[in-house]
């Protein structure tokens, strides 16, 4: 295996619902899914706003008003994908220098017409530079894009 082999993690899942609502639920309810703990802020999150648009970020507006502006939308194709950069670096902190980012792409494949397969494929992690292994690691853990998809496909069953 090869560095640049490992410096991408890849997750799925199914959840029920068109391909047009599984796009939706994603960027739409980016915060309902968020786990409100990953924040770089330093008051809690009122809330995580996905804007739906090449050139658009994701950030955290925290309860006094600041901003958190942790990602960048880099490619929105509903209801086929999505793609934005991950301006996080290994010490948890922002990365300016986009250079030094990572991508994050989220496809949505039609399994049935009322069942559609997320895949997320967060690659290029050692554009990070020198430990890049803990971003590697922190997106990969449990408490990661895994627990991000769980509590994203949760939302169609509450919506149920």
């Amino acid at each position: 295996m090869t560095g640049t082999a490992t410096a991408v993690v890849r997750k799925q899942i199914v959840v029920d619902a068109t391909i047009e609502r599984a796009f939706n639920v994603f960027t739409e309810r980016f915060g309902d899914f968020k786990p409100p703990e990953h924040n770089l802020l330093v008051v809690a999150i009122a809330e995580t706003v996905f804007e739906p648009r090449v050139g658009g970020h994701i950030y955290d507006r925290g309860i006094d008003g600041s901003e958190c502006r942790w990602a960048r939308v880099l490619a929105y194709e509903p209801p086929n994908r999505v793609v934005f950069s991950w301006d996080i670096g290994p010490e948890w902190q922002i990365e300016s220098d986009t250079a030094n980012t990572s991508e994050v792409e989220v496809r949505f494949v039609v399994e049935t017409p009322l069942r559609t397969r997320v895949e997320l494929e967060h690659r290029n992690i050692d554009r990070h530079g020198p430990g890049w292994h803990a971003v590697r690691d922190g997106v990969d853990d449990d408490a990661g894009w895994s627990l991000y998809l769980a509590r994203y496909a949760a939302l169609f069953s509450e919506d149920s």
